[in-house]
């Protein structure tokens, strides 16, 4: 199982990027996806969940500015990330629910900043 973590990169206070997780070794269509953040020195973070049914989730840190959205047909889980703020940065993985309740398939993630 590998998750591959890109779109990462260096942005401006309020600006945008475009995260994509792209999955391999599960049947993604049937498994819930999230996205989750850690920095230096403190525990890993839900971001945002979607279900198999497309019902999501947002920590509220992040409502109103994130959007998570799916393709099964791409094995793909995307994090649409508007008006950033430097408190958002942080290396940001992608997991499948059942990978993070076993502690398993993370992968290397991929580097946000946010410049102020």
């Amino acid at each position: 199982v590998h998750m591959v973590e890109s779109g990462g990169g260096l942005v401006q206070a309020g600006g945008s990027l475009r995260l994509s997780c792209a999955a391999s070794g599960i049947i993604f269509s049937i498994n819930p996806m999230g996205w989750y953040r850690q920095t230096p020195g403190k525990q890993r973070e839900l971001v945002a969940d979607i279900t198999i049914g497309g019902t999501t989730n947002y920590a509220d840190s992040v409502k109103g500015r994130f959007t998570i959205s799916r393709d099964n047909a791409k094995n793909t889980v995307y994090l649409q990330m508007n008006s950033l703020k430097p408190e958002d940065t942080a290396v940001y993985y992608c997991n499948s629910n059942y990978g993070r309740i076993t502690g398993s398939y993370w992968g290397q993630g991929t580097q946000v900043t946010v410049s102020s």
